[in-house]
C-alpha cells in the first residue's frame, strides 16, 4: 500500500548526513500548528512506521486533523526509541525474558528471539535501605550492606547484561534512574542505523516506574508503564493506546521570592488532580517558562502520576539547549538536537503558535506560596502557615477514630477493656537514646529525608537547604534527637556541588549525612527506626509523622510505624528536623535557641532567592558532570568480583531472591480460547484509591507475614529478610506478600487491616494467601471488587502479576488508573468497570456472592455478569470492558502479553 503521507528528507548537521521524516507533506492539507508539541511526536512516530502492519494512513490523518471538539476513540501505535528500567521493576523484567527464553525454546524456537529490539538501560538505585544514618560511615556501611543483601540479584543482573544484547547496566551507588536519566542517558534527538543509513527521530521512551515522566521536563515523550507492558516494546512491540487529549496548562509570572520549586510542584499536583488529567497529556507552555530551568521543569514533569496524567511536557528550546551543554552532553549531540527540533518543526520560540487543547488551565508563578502535602496523598496540599493547624486537626481525628476501635488494642494482645492502657495510648513516653533523654510525643516527626528524584535533581532546592542547615548551624541550632535523618540524592554531582559549594558539612552536622545514591525513603527503604524510638511508638500508640522531600506518602509506605506522612522541600525538611514535631508552626514558632538563649525562626535561617542563584551558577558545573558520568557504568570492585556464567539460557540456581516464574509452565503453542468465568468468589473487596502500595509488595516484610513465614521456612533470618522490592524475582515471596499491605482494608474482613480475609461459603478468617490457595484447591475462580482510581500510584506489575499467581480472573471496579489497568489485561486480568453513577454500594454487593462472567470477544463493549446471592436469587449487572484497543484484546486473549509475544515470535520465519 501506498504510503501516502510518509516523506524522507535530508538533514545536514556539521559533518553527517541524517535521514528523517518529514511534515512537508502533511503540512499541504493539514495545518499543523495546531497540533500540540507531545501530539507531532506522535504524528512523527506513526509516519516514521507508515511502512509496518500497525500504522495506517488513517492513523495518520486522525492525528493531523486533530479535532479537539469531539471525542476519538482513534487506535494508534507508540514505537519507543528505548526502554527505562529500575532494579525493583527491572529485575522481574529480565527475569520473565529469562523464563521467555526456556519457553520458546520448550515450544521449539530459538532462544535468541527473546533479545531486546530497543535499546535497554537498567540503573540499579531501589535497593539502598538506610540502616545507618546520621555518621560519616553511613554511606559505606549501608552499601556493603546492600551489596549483600542484593547478591544474588546484582549477579542475575550483570549475566542479563552479558546474554542479551542492547543491554545496559548502572551499577549501584550511581544514582536515581530517572535523575541519571535527566542528567545522562537522555539524547532529545536518537541517532540510529537502519539498513546501511543514519536516522534522526525523537528521543521516545517508556519505562518501569511511573515517575518515567521526569524526562518529560527536557521535552522527550515517555511515561511509566507496566513491567509487563515494558517488556513488550522492549521485545519489539508497539504501546497501543487512543489519540491522547491534551491539556494545555500556561504558566505566567514568576516565582516570588522565598518559594521553591517543590511548592511550585504542590500547587500544580493539586490543581490538576482537582481538574481531572487521569490518562490525558498535560502540555505546559506560557511566557512563565523561561523563568524555570530544566531542573525546574523537570521537578513538575516528575509528579505527572500524582497529578495523574500520562505525561507532563515542556517542549524543546533554549533552555533545554542550555542544560544538555551544562550536563557535558557532545556538541555534536547538541547541535543535532537543535537542528532536527528546528527542521521538523518542534523547536519553541516566543514566535510558536499556540497549539489547540481538548481543555485549557493557566497559573500564575507569582501566586505560588511555601507548601507541604499530606498525611497520605500527595494531591492534599497545605499552606505552610496553616499546616500546625491543620496536623492538629488529623491529630484529634486520628485519636477519636483509633481509641474507639478497641479491637486495634485487643488484635496486639491487650485487653479491649483495659481502661489504664485506652488513657496511656497517646500520651508522651520517655525515652533514652543516644545518651539523651526526651519525651516522645503524638506528632513527633521521627524521620525527616532528603530523597527522591523528585527534588534531588534541582539544585536550586538542594542548595537551600545546604544554605539553610548552615545558617541553623551558625545559630547554633541542631536536629532533634529523636529525628532519623538522611541525604540520598539522585547523582554522585549532588554531593559533590554541595561539597563545592561548603554546605555539605552543615548538612553533615545536623545529621544530614550521605547515605546511599538511591530512592531510599520515598520507597519505604527508611530502614529500621531506633529501637528505643520504636518501642516508644509502640507502647504509646503514638501517631507520629515523617517529612520528606519525596513525590510518594501512601498509607504504609515510609514505615509501617509511621501514621502521618508529609512531603516538602529540601530546605523545610531540614527545618523540620530541627522544630522535631508537626504541631510546630514553623511561620510563627521558634526552631530553637541560639546561644544567648534568643528564639530562632525559620525567617531568620532562610537563604535569600539571590545567595542561591550564585552558588548554584558557581558551583553546578559542565567540568562536573563530565567528570562523575565518565564512568557511569563501571561499578566498584565488590560488583566488578560478581561472578556469572556465559550462557544464553539462564541456568536458574537455589536462590530466595531469583526463581523461575511459572508464568509459562503450562503455555502451549496455539492460542487459548477466551472461557466463561463460572461462580467466581470475591478475594477482595475494597473502597476508593486503592493503590498499587496496597496491592503489591513494597517495604519491609513482616515475620508474621505469610511471606516472613514462607522465608523463615527456608532458614532465612528475620534480619535477612530485606525488602518485598528486592524479593520482586521471587514469586514466591511476592504472592504471598500480595494484598499485604498494613494499611489495606478488606471489606470482607472489617475491624482489620492488612492480610485478612474471609473464605467463602466456609465463613473462615484467613489470611488473603491462604484463601487464594484454598480457592484454587477447590478449583474456584477469584475476583476483586473495587471503588475508583484503582491501582493508583507506582507502576507496579506485580499488582497484576501477585493476583494473577492468586487465581484473580478479573476485578470490578468504578475506574482504574492507566497502568494499572494496561498490566490487568497484561497478565489475562479483565478488569471491568462498573455503570456511570453505579458502584457495589448502589449495587448492594456484599462480596459473599458468587460471580459468573461471560467470555468476551474482540470489540466488545459491555457484558452482563450474573450474580447469586446467598439467599440464591439472582441478578443481572451491566458492565463495561475496560480493553480499550484491539491489541489490548489479543494480549487478554493470549493470557498476557507475553505469551502473545512468544507465539508471534515462534511463528515468525
Amino acid at each position: 500500500m501506498e504510503n501516502k503521507y510518509q516523506q524522507i528528507t535530508e538533514l545536514k548537521c556539521g559533518k553527517q548526513s541524517y535521514k528523517m521524516v518529514s511534515f512537508d507533506k502533511l503540512a499541504k492539507d493539514f495545518n499543523l500548528d495546531r497540533i500540540p508539541y507531545s501530539a507531532k511526536i506522535l504524528l512523527e512516530n506513526c509516519l516514521r512506521h507508515n511502512h509496518e502492519n500497525f500504522v495506517d494512513d488513517d492513523d495518520i490523518i486522525q492525528l493531523a486533523k486533530w479535532n479537539t471538539d469531539q471525542e476519538t476513540q482513534q487506535e494508534i501505535a507508540f514505537v519507543p526509541a528505548r526502554v527505562i528500567l529500575q532494579d525493583f521493576t527491572g529485575v522481574p523484567a529480565i527475569v520473565d525474558l529469562a523464563a521467555m527464553r526456556d519457553a520458546i525454546e520448550r515450544l521449539g524456537g530459538s532462544a535468541e528471539k527473546i533479545n531486546p529490539f530497543n535499546p535497554v538501560e537498567l540503573v540499579i538505585d531501589h535497593s539502598v535501605m538506610v540502616d545507618h544514618f546520621a555518621s560519616s560511615t553511613a554511606f559505606e556501611q549501608n552499601t556493603a550492606i546492600e551489596i549483600e543483601r542484593n547478591r544474588e540479584r546484582y549477579q542475575f543482573l550483570k549475566w542479563g547484561q552479558s546474554a542479551f544484547s542492547n543491554f545496559k547496566v548502572v551499577p549501584p551507588g550511581r544514582g536515581i534512574v530517572h535523575q541519571v536519566n535527566l542528567e545522562y542517558l537522555a539524547r532529545c534527538v536518537f541517532s540510529h542505523q537502519v539498513a546501511g543509513e543514519q536516522w534522526a527521530y525523537p528521543d521516545t521512551l517508556v519505562g518501569t516506574d511511573s515517575h518515567t515522566t521526569m524526562i518529560n521536563g527536557l521535552g522527550i515523550l515517555g511515561w511509566g508503564v507496566g513491567g509487563i507492558e515494558a517488556e513488550a516494546a522492549m521485545l519489539g512491540q508497539p504501546v497501543t493506546m487512543l489519540i491522547p487529549k491534551v491539556v494545555g496548562f500556561e504558566l505566567t509570572g514568576k516565582l516570588q521570592p522565598g518559594v521553591t520549586a517543590t511548592d511550585m510542584v504542590l500547587t500544580i499536583t493539586e490543581q490538576l488532580r482537582q481538574h481531572g488529567v487521569v490518562g490525558k497529556f498535560v502540555e505546559f507552555f506560557g511566557p512563565g517558562l523561561k523563568f524555570l530551568s530544566t531542573a525546574d521543569r523537570a521537578t513538575i514533569a516528575n509528579m505527572a502520576p500524582e497529578y495523574g496524567a500520562t505525561c507532563g511536557i515542556f517542549p524543546l528550546d533554549q533552555e533545554s539547549i542550555r542544560y544538555l551543554e551544562l550536563t557535558g552532553r557532545s556538541s555534536e549531540q547538541i547541535a543535532l538536537v537543535e537542528s532536527y527540533a528546528k527542521k521538523l518543526g518542534i523547536w519553541h520560540d516566543d514566535q510558536s503558535p499556540t497549539a489547540d487543547y481538548h481543555e485549557n488551565l493557566t497559573l500564575d508563578l507569582g501566586s505560588i506560596v511555601p507548601s507541604i502535602a499530606g498525611p497520605k496523598r500527595p494531591q492534599d496540599r497545605i499552606e505552610l502557615t496553616a499546616a500546625a493547624k491543620k496536623f492538629d486537626e488529623w491529630l484529634e481525628q486520628r485519636i477519636a477514630i483509633v481509641d474507639a476501635d478497641k479491637s486495634d488494642f485487643a488484635a496486639e494482645g491487650g485487653s479491649a477493656t483495659d481502661s489504664k492502657a485506652t488513657q496511656q495510648s497517646h500520651s508522651s513516653v520517655p525515652v533514652t537514646f543516644r545518651d539523651k533523654q526526651f519525651e516522645l510525643s503524638p506528632g513527633a516527626i521521627v524521620i525527616a529525608a532528603i530523597t527522591s528524584c523528585t527534588n534531588t535533581s534541582n539544585p536550586s532546592v538542594l542548595v537551600a537547604a545546604g544554605l539553610l542547615a548552615k545558617n541553623a548551624v551558625a545559630k547554633g541550632l541542631s536536629s532533634k534527637p529523636w529525628v532519623k535523618t538522611s541525604l540520598a540524592p539522585g547523582s554522585q554531582v549532588v554531593t559533590e556541588y554541595l561539597k563545592d559549594a561548603g554546605l555539605l558539612d552543615d548538612l553533615e552536622q545536623l545529621g544530614f549525612n550521605l547515605v546511599g545514591y538511591g530512592c531510599t525513603t520515598c520507597i519505604g527503604n527508611s530502614g529500621p527506626l531506633p529501637e528505643p524510638i520504636e518501642n516508644a511508638i509502640r507502647v504509646g500508640r503514638l501517631p507520629v509523622c515523617s517529612v520528606l522531600s519525596g513525590n510518594r506518602n501512601f498509607e504504609g509506605r515510609i514505615h509501617s510505624d509511621i501514621a502521618a506522612n508529609y512531603l516538602a522541600s529540601p530546605p523545610l525538611v531540614v527545618a523540620y528536623a530541627l522544630a522535631g514535631n508537626m504541631q510546630c508552626d514553623l511561620t510563627k514558632d521558634p526552631l530553637g535557641t541560639d546561644a544567648n538563649g534568643n528564639p530562632v525562626y525559620l525567617k531568620d535561617i532562610w537563604p535569600t532567592d539571590k545567595e542561591i542563584r550564585e552558588l548554584v551558577e558557581k558551583n553546578v558545573t559542565e567540568t562536573l558532570f563530565r567528570e562523575k558520568y565518565a564512568d557511569v557504568f563501571k561499578g566498584n570492585q565488590t560488583w566488578d568480583q560478581l561472578n556469572v556464567a556465559d550462557s544464553s539460557i539462564y541456568d536458574w540456581p537455589e536462590s530466595s531472591y531469583i526463581q523461575h516464574p511459572p508464568f509459562f509452565q503450562e503455555m502451549q503453542a496455539d492460542s487459548e480460547q477466551v472461557n466463561d468465568i463460572v461462580n467466581a468468589r470475591c478475594l477482595v473487596k475494597v473502597g476508593d484509591s486503592i493503590t498499587t502500595d496496597h496491592i503489591s509488595p513494597a517495604g519491609a516484610i513482616a515475620q508474621n507475614s505469610p511471606a516472613g513465614e514462607y522465608l523463615m521456612s527456608l532458614g532465612i533470618d528475620a534480619k535477612d529478610f530485606n525488602s518485598y522490592g528486592s524479593r520482586r524475582g521471587n514469586h514466591e515471596v511476592m504472592m504471598r506478600g500480595t494484598f499485604a499491605n498494613v494499611r489495606l482494608k478488606n471489606h470482607l474482613a472489617p475491624g482489620t487491616e492488612g492480610s485478612h480475609t474471609t473464605h467463602f461459603p466456609s465463613q473462615e478468617k484467613m489470611s488473603i494467601y491462604d484463601a487464594a490457595m484454598k480457592y484454587q484447591k477447590e478449583n474456584v475462580p477469584t475476583l476483586v471488587i473495587a471503588g475508583k482510581e484503582y491501582g493508583t500510584g507506582s507502576s507496579r506489575d506485580w499488582a497484576a502479576k501477585g493476583p494473577n499467581l492468586l487465581g484473580v480472573k478479573a476485578v470490578l471496579a468504578q475506574s482504574y488508573e492507566r497502568i494499572h489497568r494496561s498490566n490487568l489485561i497484561g497478565m489475562g486480568i479483565l478488569p471491568l468497570q462498573f455503570k456511570e453513577g453505579e458502584s457495589a454500594d448502589s449495587l448492594q454487593l456484599s462480596g459473599e456472592e458468587e460471580f459468573t462472567i461471560p467470555a468476551i470477544s474482540a470489540g466488545q463493549k459491555t457484558l452482563d455478569i450474573t450474580i447469586q446471592q446467598a439467599d440464591s436469587k439472582t441478578k443481572t449487572v451491566t458492565m463495561d470492558i475496560r480493553i480499550d484497543t484491539e491489541n489490548e484484546f489479543q494480549y487478554f486473549a493470549n493470557g498476557g502479553i507475553l505469551h502473545y509475544v512468544i507465539r508471534k515470535l515462534l511463528n515468525e520465519k
